[in-house]
This record gives structure tokens, sequence and C-alpha cells, in this order.
């Protein structure tokens, strides 16, 4: 999935007093907007430190202590997690927190494990996960809360709580991936060279279950739209008694090799892959189950013998054990996405799958997590769209429905607790608002939503496996990343990082200046409410008026307009201490609104989000404040896509355009993303043609700045030349900074230094000059 990398997530949204909007005729799509022309509303108390560009990425961190790896022990007396240090906020060491006393302490210090350079495999796994960092990265409990298993620069460490000591497991040559305890924790499993492998803890003896990995075929292995878009990150599990492990073997001969360059400063990397880009194969994938006694492989059929579709073009975005270990579920995707199937299958007839739920959509089903299979009870939870808005639904184990728990004009987003005892299930979602995730929770029978979070922002909760206990990683947009522990009706227990901004944090010095943004509502021109929030200048004079950048993703599956704390927003926050007003409006086809908000990009894209984008330059053309011919829009992937088609599509509206890191033609795109929204490009070539941006260079006058990394293996760097090429035929002059070595992410310090001042020095030429 295309994702705008240079935000580090959350997202949501404070209540604002309404002021009634003078409606042009002109603008008759406008809706009441909540924006006043008053001045903003400081988000903190502390100093007035102008912030600089500089200091946005300098370590310490901005937003103080934000740990990451939330876990509860499965004792539940200890909260861990890992913390960056104060010197390099990329370096992450392992803390842990005492649940009786609340004291925090060091656990594991990083720099006891061996460091070494990350195989290219791991590189690409952890760029799919968004992982960035050093030091310790992940880690997994032991059953008995005595241990914890540490992956680290490819090799396995086991750490003992009972003596504190670090042992370095014997797993051979080579480099471990993926690797992971076994549910009671007497194995270890990783892969390595494309097999997987299993180490038993006690007799130490390191078995391998596959042997026939190599070149094409990988074992245990997640294929590349597995992990970019299914938010699949692996390719084996484990039954819950340690009998066996299934697994999928993935045979990539069918699939397109492309040699793709790695630009590096001091040369270039050429990289062969096989990139299942639009229309072309993907992969073949089975399924199959190794049992540990034997290491014999079954292999699970995919469709019931009776299916009429036998094809093998199909996606397996989920794989689940029953709690009896002998019961396997999977779901099968077919290649359009239109059909998602749950299959079940017992382990003495894999050959005889049976089909529990049936998905169907026109335009496309989308892929959760929230799936769960219950122990006292032969039922299970579903989510589903089938009613417009994603839902919890409680089915037995023969596919009927039994009841559906959650339903109204909102949305579920994860489903994240089920305590069966007590018989409540947890979930998060928008129920309140669309610009705030909290955390709720409705009778396993069904029944009332009862709201369990307290504060406006987002909540992004951690259960313990076996209590309604849980962590809640908060944050808003006047409060940076806060951890506090929490019981089962909501009540906090403890603050685990409370995170304040008082002096001595590292945000106090600025903030003071920090801003609150107005939020508001808009219609589009199908009549559909969408969100918007507003920054503006610091210090503010209703008198003047101020050049606008509109900061775009505008792509499906992210949502911008929310009340909460990101990374993204300090240079917003930077640029209204310039004198910028920032303007952001969620378009439809984006996430968090239901299937008739979003599906209306289905077979064409960037027409529904340009002309939605327009509606807000039409509202902030009707802002006394606003200089409405020095309006900038700028985004990244998905954004950047956006900032070309605006520019290219609406030249009227927007003066200048920044663009970081493209698509550009969505048939250099991948398979499982592109076809959702866009179809099969023998079925839809019209779509592809007018998603492109091609068709619209001509259109293009002035104000155009590009960026790209150059060893990005997401969105490829020939996204951007191709741009760059045809604007050169057309004679355009366009501005360009390529950045050599550097992926989809941008990430380093120096690296966004360098963007962050070149974008700030192009709006300056391009929106102030004049004045």
């Amino acid at each position: 999935m295309i994702k705008n990398r240079l935000t580090w997530f959350p997202a949501c949204s404070l209540k604002v007093r309404a002021v009634p909007l003078l409606i042009a005729s002109q603008m008759a799509m406008i809706s009441t907007a909540m924006i006043s022309t008053t001045t903003p509303a400081l988000a903190m108390e502390g100093g007035k430190l102008p912030l600089t560009i500089e200091r946005m990425n300098a370590s310490p961190a901005l937003a103080g202590t934000s740990p990451r790896g939330l876990k509860l022990s499965p004792d539940g007396l200890r909260v861990t997690y890992l913390a960056g240090r104060k010197d390099n906020q990329s370096f992450y060491d392992l803390w842990q927190m005492d649940v009786k006393t609340g004291e925090s302490s060091l656990l594991l210090n990083a720099d006891k494990l061996a460091t070494n350079e990350l195989s290219d495999e791991e590189k690409a796994r952890r760029e799919r996960q968004r992982i960035y960092g050093e030091g310790i990265m992940e880690y997994f409990w032991a059953d008995d809360s005595q241990a914890l298993l540490i992956p680290a620069s490819g090799n396995l460490y086991y750490f003992s709580l009972v003596d504190n000591s670090v042992t370095q497991l014997l797993i051979g040559e080579g480099f471990a991936t993926d690797a992971r305890l076994s549910p009671k924790g007497h194995f270890v499993s990783f892969v390595r060279d494309q097999n997987l492998y299993v180490l038993d803890l006690t007799t130490k003896k390191l078995q391998a279950m596959t042997t026939d990995g190599g070149g094409a075929i990988k074992n245990a292995m997640a294929e590349f739209v597995a992990q970019e878009e299914m938010d699949r990150m692996t390719g084996y599990w484990w039954a819950p008694d340690e009998s066996a492990i299934a697994f999928t073997r993935i045979d990539e001969s069918a699939v397109e090799q492309v040699t793709r360059n790695e630009i590096y400063a001091d040369g270039i990397k050429l990289t062969e892959q096989r990139y299942p880009a639009a229309g072309k194969n993907n992969v073949d994938i089975a399924l199959g189950v190794v049992t540990l006694k034997d290491k014999a492989i079954n292999w699970v059929s995919l469709r019931e013998e009776n299916s009429k579709d036998k094809s093998k073009d199909i996606y397996l975005p989920r794989v689940d054990w029953l709690p009896d270990s002998k019961h396997l579920s999977f779901q099968w995707q077919s290649r359009d996405q239109h059909q998602l199937d749950l299959q079940l299958v017992a382990l003495d007839a894999l050959t005889k799958p049976k089909t529990l739920v049936k998905e169907r959509s026109d335009a496309w089903v989308n892929l959760n997590n929230d799936l769960h299979f219950l122990k006292q009870q032969s039922a299970f939870i579903w989510a589903s769209e089938r009613d417009g808005f994603n839902h919890l639904y409680l089915f037995d184990l023969k596919g009927k429905l039994k009841t559906q728990l959650t339903k109204g004009e909102w949305a579920v987003d994860e489903l994240e607790y089920i305590d069966e005892t007590a018989g409540w299930v947890y979930f998060t979602g928008r129920k309140d608002t669309p610009i705030e995730k909290q955390l709720y929770r409705v009778p396993l029978a069904g029944g009332k939503v009862e709201r369990v979070s307290k504060q406006a922002g987002m909540h992004n909760p951690v259960f313990a496996d076996n209590q309604s206990v849980y962590l809640d990683y908060f944050n808003s947009l006047s409060q940076p990343p806060q951890i506090s522990l929490h019981g089962d009706e909501g009540q906090q227990l403890a603050w685990v990082e409370q995170n304040a901004v008082k002096q001595g944090h590292p945000l106090y010095d600025y903030a003071g200046l920090w801003q609150i943004p107005e939020f508001g509502e808009l219609k589009a021109e199908d009549g559909q409410v969408l969100q918007t929030r507003l920054f503006k200048p610091v210090p503010f004079d209703a008198s003047k008026k101020y050049p606008v950048v509109v900061r775009v993703y505008g792509g499906p599956h992210a949502q911008l307009v929310t009340n909460s704390w990101s990374e993204q927003d300090y240079f917003t926050q930077y640029l209204v201490q310039q004198g910028y007003v920032v303007f952001q409006l969620d378009n439809r086809g984006s996430a968090h609104r239901g299937t008739r908000f979003e599906q209306v990009i289905y077979r064409q894209l960037g027409e529904a989000e340009v002309n939605d984008q327009k509606v807000g330059v039409d509202y902030l053309r009707s802002l006394a404040f606003v200089d409405a011919n020095n309006v900038a829009i700028y985004g990244h992937s998905y954004g950047g896509y956006m900032a070309l088609m605006s520019l290219f599509k609406a030249p009227d509206y927007f003066k200048a355009a920044i663009s970081g890191a493209p698509v550009t033609d969505w048939r250099l795109y991948d398979t499982h993303y592109t076809e959702r929204y866009l179809g099969h490009p023998e079925g839809n070539e019209k779509g592809y043609e007018a998603s492109s941006v091609f068709p619209y260079v001509k259109n293009y006058q002035a104000g155009l700045l590009m960026y790209h990394g150059m060893a990005d293996d997401n969105v490829l760097f020939e996204n951007s030349t191709r741009v760059y090429k045809a604007l050169q035929d057309e004679g355009k002059l366009f501005q360009m900074i390529d950045y050599p070595g550097s992926k989809h992410s941008m990430r380093g310090e120096k690296v966004r230094n360098h963007l962050y001042r070149s974008l700030a020095d192009f709006l300056d030429r391009q929106l102030k000059s004049a004045k």
C-alpha cells in the first residue's frame, strides 16, 4: 500500500465552535464550516521559541519519550516497550515498568547484542513493516513470562529474566528472519534461505521443516503484495498446541523479473526483483501443514470440491488456527477482489475445505484482521462492510449468523480483545466522530455499545492475553503520545509514560507557538460530507491576506483530518510560523467513512479526489484572510500523485505544487493495490489512461517541484523520470530534487533537513516572491 511514510501516524479532532459560512452562488456545494476568523488556538503552555527545520528532525525527539512495541507480559506483572535514546531517537533499548509499583527501568541495553548489516531481504521486510531504527526492534515474550526472544541483525537472542543473562542461540549460518517463539515457548521458529526452521529450546536441536526453498521457491515467506498491500508480513502460523505449523509455499517463476536500479551517491546497485505490476502475473501460492513430530507435509485444497472457481490466480490474505489445533481457517480472495471467502478445513481432511462466510462487492472487498474464534463456544467474530460500514458479526462454526454486534453509519477500526468469561467484546471505532479513534465494548451476546476510553483523540489499546487490562497508547493534537494502564471499564490504573509537556520536555520551549487547527465540514458534488482542518498563521492578523499550502494524501486507507499527534504536522507548525495558512481536506476515497464514500474512486483515480480538493480551495477563496492567488498543494506518495493531478487538471486553482515520490502511471504499480481500485488493465484501458498523469501534462503551466528517493523499491523512481521526460519534451520548466540511496520513506536526519529546507524555499519563492 502506498502510504505517506513521511507521516509517523496517529490522527483525530477537537470540537470547535461552528461559525456560519457565507455561501457565494458559485460555491453552492459548500456547507457550513467550523472555521472562524479569530486568533488561532494554542495547543499548550510553554516557551515561544520559533521552530526550525533542523530541530524538527534532531534528537531528542520533539514528541518526548515516545515508546513503541508495547506489550504486557503474559503474567500481567510487567509492561515492556522500546524507547529511543535521548542522543539518538532512532536507537532503541528495551524498557520495563513494574505494574505494582509503577517504577520504570531499563530492562536490556541493545549494546549487549551484536549488530551486523541487515540482509537485503530483512531491509525490504522492515520497509514493508514501516520499521525504522537500530538496536532492539522486535521482541517476544515466553508463555511463562520468564524469558524473551529478541531477533537482532539476523541473530537470535534468548534473554532470561531469572538471571538477566543473554544467550545467542545457535541457529547455524545465515540470516534469520521472521523469528518468533512458539505459543507455549518451547520452540523458536524462523526463516533462513527461503526455508522454515525450528529450534527446540530444551534439546537445542535445529530442524529444517522445509528443504526445497531457493530461487523462485519461497517457503513460509510472505510475497511482495502480501507484505505491501495485505498487511500480512509472515508466511507461517503455529498451531496453538505446538503440534504443527501451517505455511505458504510461493512460486515466483511466473512473476516478471525486472532489473531495478538503486542509485546511491557512490554507485549504482542493480537489483533483480520479481515485481507483479498491474495486469501481470502473481505468484503461485500453496498452503501446507507440517507436523513437528515427523516433519510430514500435507497440502490444503484452497477451494471446495464442488466449487466452480478452480482458478489458481488468487490471493491468500489470512490464515488462522482454531483453538482446538485440529482445524485451520484461511481466507480466499479472487484476483479482482470482488470475492472474499472464509474457509475452514480439518487436519484429517485437508482436501475438503468448507466455506463459512462469503463476502461480495461490485467494487472491492476490504481486508481486515478482525477474525477471532472463541474458545468457550463454537462461534467466531467476523468483520464485514456488507451494510456499508465496517461492523462486527457473530457466526457459529457452520457459518450461520447469530447476531450483528455493532451497527450504524459509523465504522469499526479493529477488534481489540474478547473477554469471553465476562462476555464483552472490545473494539476501536468512530462511533462518536470520524476524526477520533475511541475504545468501545459491546456484550458478546449483543446489546448496547459502551464507550470505554475517556479523552478526545486517538486511542490505540494493547490488551493483556488473559485479562481485561490494557495499555492505552494515546495522542491528540495537544498531547504527544503517552501511555497509561487501564482496567476493564477504562479506569486508569497507572502511568507508563505520561509524557507531559512541561519544563524539561523537548517540546516545551516551542509549545507556546504550537497551533490547534479549526475543524470544518464541506460538501462534495454528490452531497457527501468532507472533513477539513485549517491551521492559521502565528501571529495572525485577520486584516491581512496569507498564502496557503494545501497538504494532501487523498488515497484509500488513510486519513489526515484527525485529532492526532503526527510528525508530519511539525512541518505544518513550521509553515504557520512562517506566515502560511495550512489546509487539509479528506476527499472521497479516504478511510473510515464507509463504502459509499470510499468506493467513489472505483475504476478511475484522480477524478473525484481532485474535484473534492477544488471544493476545499473554493471554500478557502471565501475567507477574507486567504490570498486566493497564492495557493500551493503538497503531498507525498498518493499525495504526490494528487499534487500532480491537481496542478495538471486544475491549474486555475493551484499556483504551485510539491509532488513527493508519486505514482504517475498505475501500470507501474503492483497488482493487489492497483487492480483493487482500477480493475485489470485489459478490462479498463480507459480508466488506466484517465488515472495516469500523462494525458494532463500539456495543461501544466508553471510552479512544480518533484522529489523522489533514487532507491525507492515501492513507488519506483521510473514514475518520476517519466514525468521529467514528458515535461522536458513539452518544453515546460520545473524543478526536481532526487535523493541518492533514499527509499520511499525518505528517512535520515540529513536527508529530511535538506528536503524540508528545499520545500520551504520553494514555497517562499512561489507564493511570497511577488509580495
